[in-house]
């Protein structure tokens, strides 16, 4: 009787991890092979599956926003990942006047950094990366990766740590007026990730996962309403010593910044190049 009880205890839970995980992931329309189950601790999970058959995999927001703080807590591709790009943004569309805030995982050849490229687009304008070498292995463990827009900047934290801050000029483009679905993805990008897209996917490693969990939105919902944030995210800028770990992530572990690509922009660097 005792064993029937434990056993009928653990179906239960494992109904109620699902359970939880749907209630979060209501929040998304799906594409692709999308997967719910949980991690070893219990925790409910959104598993983005992507082989040669199947294509992309993504989660993609019933609402949009303009502004906010949002995060996910995300375990990335084991071994070579090479070709393979898992993402998490923030876009107004696809057109060629879009508004964009990028967080993108380059896949890696095994044994290599996984790459984070942080970008901003404003109408359109997309060449503002900063590319970092994460300075742990994200495939081993969940880690939390977070936007936050507000009127006055856009900050990509990494666990606890700022990384970067793109700051709002008047007389620049920024996003502002187009509300954003969040999407998260996991996609071919053989074409570019992997070292300027020298090494492709190798599909005999598929399939690739990538997992999903704790989603976190504090943020104003276009037509609707703006949640609590004003305290919080709404005026955030970084003190003193969140700087220093934006210096800390630029000194050791940057390996790409768009303001230093005088060949890429031979007319001149972006304006903003000569002001942060």
């Amino acid at each position: 009787m005792e064993q029937r009880s434990l056993a009928l205890l653990a179906v239960a839970l494992a109904i109620l991890q699902v359970t939880s995980a749907r209630s979060w992931l209501r929040q998304f329309t799906t594409n692709g092979t999308v997967r719910m189950g949980s991690d070893a601790s219990g925790q409910q999970v959104v598993m983005l599956n992507l082989d040669r058959s199947s294509g992309a995999a993504g989660l993609n927001s019933k609402k949009q926003y303009l502004y906010g703080e949002f995060s996910f807590e995300m375990k990335l591709i084991r071994g070579n990942s090479a070709g393979t790009v898992s993402c998490f943004y923030l876009s107004s569309g696809t057109d060629d006047w879009r508004d964009e805030i990028d967080m993108e995982f380059m896949g890696n050849s095994s044994g290599q950094p996984v790459v984070l490229n942080t970008n901003v687009w404003a109408n359109g304008d997309g060449k503002k990366e900063h590319q970092f070498d994460l300075w742990f292995d994200p495939s081993a463990d969940y880690h939390t990766y977070t936007i936050i827009w507000n009127p006055e900047n856009i900050l990509f934290k990494v666990d606890n740590v700022f990384i970067r801050s793109f700051k709002r000029y008047a007389d620049l483009p920024y996003p502002s007026s187009k509300p954003m679905t969040l999407h998260a993805t996991l996609w071919d990008g053989s074409y570019w990730a992997t070292e300027k897209g020298k090494i492709p996917i190798d599909w005999k490693n598929a399939p690739f996962v990538v997992s999903y969990r704790s989603f976190y939105a504090n943020a104003c919902v276009s037509g609707g309403a703006c949640h609590a944030g004003r305290d919080g995210w709404m005026r955030k800028q970084l003190n003193r010593a969140e700087w220093g770990t934006v210096k800390w992530a630029e000194r050791n572990y940057m390996r790409y910044n768009y303001c230093q690509d005088g060949w890429r922009f031979p007319q001149g660097l972006p304006a903003e190049c000569s002001r942060s």
